[in-house]
């Protein structure tokens, strides 16, 4: 026996459907009102130590202490941070687990690792950027250039015959370095280290030329002179070292780049809980003692403005529209 079909009047239909919206609303406000309810896991794909664990442990402290339950860190590494990010990326979309990390896992990586088994936008849910610190180009001290301008001039006069230490493929420090030619018309080698301090050590040492550095390994060389600091990757001066010019000023104008962080959840995790996060980790950033403590760290923290979720989502988007055309000319991969 075939069953009437169940017609609907259209207003009642609309009734229905906004009944039901109203329902996942209400439920995802319960869902945020009762969270956390237990530990939250912040992965960090890098080593403990560095500058992404030092961020996260302080933030953590933190929400934990907004939030009445405990924020673990948990440092997950391995190539070059998609391991723990793709941990993340997996992970149940209930707002326990987090990941806290880089430009350099939610975008160069997308480039970097064709093979990664997530999209590196795609399967995350935006929270919050809570800090960014610009790049440094820096050179040994016996370099004949001592500015800018001067360097360019140097590496024309002498191609393919200078070296730039990176630490990294896909690093920043080497699409650094990429970018840097393409925009200056120059031609040098590149030398990779396993990290930024080796890379460092021979700057000072004179064996390699000059680098595209982090703030957090360049800054004290800079300030104890026994580096040249050329330029910033910035649009404004680094407060710690004055001294150096932004590359608008020194003649690069545009060439701007910055390592920043931000934490993610998994995709699809309820709207109620990101604003939760958003709202409390924006509040630890307006702490005055985590500004000063991220301000010894050479990190900048966005403003109010840039701290929302669709403000990160807009980021990534930005970057690797950037980015990933700039690695793939440069086949800038590890497959």
């Amino acid at each position: 026996m075939r069953l009437p079909r169940l017609r609907l009047p259209y207003p009642r239909l609309l009734q229905v459907v906004a009944g039901f919206a109203t329902l996942v609303s209400l439920a995802s406000v319960a869902l945020a009102q009762s969270y956390p309810a237990k530990s939250v896991i912040v992965v960090v794909p890098f080593a403990a130590g560095g500058p992404s664990d030092v961020i996260a442990r302080l933030l953590a402290e933190h929400a934990q202490a907004a939030l009445g339950q405990p924020f673990i860190i948990e440092n997950v590494t391995g190539a070059a941070g998609s391991t723990g990010s793709g941990r993340v990326a997996k992970a149940a979309p209930d707002g326990y687990t987090l990941v806290l990390s880089s430009v350099s896992t939610h975008v160069l990586n997308g480039a970097v690792y064709p093979k990664l088994g997530y999209h590196v936008i795609d399967d995350f849910t935006p929270v919050i950027q809570v800090t960014s610190s610009p790049m440094f180009i820096v050179a040994r001290k016996t370099l004949p250039a001592n500015n800018l301008k001067e360097l360019i001039a140097w590496l024309k006069a002498n191609p393919d015959k200078a070296t730039q230490g990176f630490y990294g493929i896909g690093n920043m420090s080497h699409v650094g370095g990429v970018y840097f030619q393409k925009e200056t018309g120059t031609k040098f080698a590149f030398v990779n280290y396993k990290g930024a301090n080796p890379a460092m050590q021979d700057l000072l040492g004179g064996q390699i030329d000059f680098i595209v550095d982090l703030s957090a390994s360049s800054v004290p060389q800079i300030a104890a002179g026994t580096i040249k600091g050329l330029a910033v990757t910035s649009k404004t001066r680094m407060a710690q070292v004055p001294d150096v010019p932004t590359t608008d000023e020194a003649g690069l104008p545009g060439f701007h780049m910055t390592l920043w962080n931000a934490f993610w959840a998994p995709k699809g995790t309820p709207k109620g809980i990101i604003a939760k996060l958003n709202a409390t980790f924006a509040a630890a950033l307006a702490d005055p003692k985590v500004r000063t403590k991220l301000a010894d760290l050479g990190q900048e923290i966005p403003p109010r403005e840039q701290q929302s979720p669709e403000a990160l989502l807009a980021l990534q988007r930005a970057e690797a529209e950037k980015w990933w055309p700039l690695m793939k000319a440069n086949n800038i991969k590890v497959e």
